[in-house]
């Protein structure tokens, strides 16, 4: 590949081939605020929030960044950046704040002003629909656990892609079911904050049949977009001295779980066995119905995936575990973001060419839809820049490999409520101060800005 270099930090990047898309991510509660202006209903996580312990410091999503009062200064540094697109999440309790029946037309209009601006700036707008925030009253009648609020999903989908879709022709219906799942109702960590372990489960295939509900209500919305859905994947490693068949099964079974339960039901048509988890019944007791299988394998027009890090698992060490592997820490001196994330580029490499592997020719289209890390405050953050470097680095080695990658969005645009950390991990390009809500970029913004203008020249 022909090189280009950042003018900012003269490091020489592979150039990424024409038309590839470079943008910013963020999420609605993490940083719009304004939790009950407008007509907002309460979502999980204004309820969660409250729970004294769920979130470190009592930190809540009430401010925020105040995106909400201060859009056309956000739109203004993302075009300063240099954007192509912008993938934000619009907050489903804003538009329905009942989940589903009436909507909320102010909620409508935010979106609308938001959509406006960034086409204004010469930007994609580049819509989530659910990046977590469920309306609290459909939470109240089972949320994901509830079937039906697959069918509400759907309805909600119709809402703002009538709305909309004149303007908006990229769309992703769910941000990372697999955390969600997990963290949300497996572990309690997260809001709804369930505490229900294997009892999950169904909440990935309701989660699953809500996207391929919702793809059918935006192809009738928006008969010319396209429509993606951004998954969490993490590449499954063993440590040098994890190499019994034991802890191979436990690699294979943590695949399944975190990469194969949300991508083979997508790109096959058939969800992996799930037998190392108690459920050697595909239907999974009933759970999965007929026809639900066809409609989430609905032609998908690209893959996002959202990368972090591998993970590393073996055998437990328990053989009475409830789990079929136990999470493990590399052996590898990596350097660690401040989550005490392993930073590794070339697992987004290993990633990328294994989805590709695994998938052959029914692999759409990939965009990297998340990709950042969390470091110290401050403006001169070389780290951050090492850290996009390195795995934008790796997206192009990738594509040299043969995968489709037609883009990369960055998390993220701004420091944010980062959920249960509340206010202590800042991801952004730029600082924000949450007393104030001032922006201010850092050296990541300028060199992120200096990449994208070299890569088009």
């Amino acid at each position: 590949m022909p090189v280009t270099t950042s003018p900012i930090d003269a490091t020489p990047l592979p150039r990424l081939p024409a038309g590839f898309v470079w943008g910013a991510s963020t999420a609605a509660y993490q940083i719009e605020g304004a939790a009950d202006e407008d007509g907002k209903g309460p979502s999980v996580w204004d309820t969660f929030v409250r729970r004294p312990g769920a979130v470190r410091d009592g930190h809540t999503g009430d401010f925020a960044c105040d995106h909400y009062h201060r859009l056309d200064e956000d739109v203004e540094l993302m075009r300063r950046l240099g954007l192509d697109a912008y993938r934000f999440s619009i907050s489903w309790p804003r538009v329905l704040p009942n989940g589903t029946g009436k909507v909320e037309p102010r909620g409508l209009d935010f979106y609308d002003r938001l959509v406006d601006a960034l086409l204004g700036a010469g930007i994609e707008p580049t819509p989530t629909l659910f990046h977590w925030d469920l309306p609290q009253a459909l939470e109240d009648e089972g949320g994901w656990l509830n079937r039906d609020t697959a069918h509400r999903f759907a309805e909600y989908a119709a809402v703002t892609g009538e709305r909309i879709g004149d303007r908006v022709k990229r769309w992703i219906t769910l941000n990372e079911p697999f955390v969600h799942m997990t963290y949300g109702y497996a572990f309690g960590v997260h809001a709804p904050g369930r505490a229900l372990m294997l009892d999950a489960l169904p909440v990935a295939h309701h989660q699953l049949l809500g996207h391929g509900l919702a793809t059918a209500a935006l192809r009738a919305a928006v008969p010319d977009g396209q429509v993606l859905i951004a998954n969490n994947c993490s590449p499954v490693r063993l440590r040098s001295d994890a190499r019994s068949d034991q802890d191979s099964a436990a690699a294979s079974a943590y695949d399944v779980l975190h990469n194969r339960l949300f991508n083979d039901p997508l790109l096959t048509g058939s969800y992996p066995d799930l037998s190392a988890y108690g459920m050697p019944d595909r239907s999974w007791g009933g759970v999965v119905r007929e026809g639900d299988l066809a409609a989430i394998a609905a032609p998908l027009d690209g893959l996002g995936v959202n990368y972090y890090n591998p993970t590393w698992v073996t055998a437990p060490n328990d053989p009475a575990a409830l789990l079929p592997f136990d999470l493990a820490e590399p052996e590898e001196p990596y350097q660690r973001t401040t989550f005490d994330w392993p930073v590794v580029p070339d697992g987004l490499t290993e990633l990328l060419t294994g989805l590709k592997d695994r998938y052959g020719d029914a692999l759409p289209p990939v965009t990297i839809t998340e990709n950042g890390c969390a470091q110290p405050t401050g403006l001169d953050d070389r780290a951050r820049v090492d850290y996009l470097s390195g795995h934008i680095d790796a997206v192009a080695r990738a594509v040299a490999l043969g995968v489709d990658v037609r883009g990369y969005f960055t998390w993220s645009l701004l420091d944010n409520f980062e959920w249960a950390e509340g206010y202590h991990q800042r991801f952004g390009l730029v600082e924000v101060d949450f007393a104030t809500g001032l922006r201010t970029p850092r050296a990541s913004f300028e060199w992120y800005r200096g990449l994208i203008a070299s890569q088009r020249s």
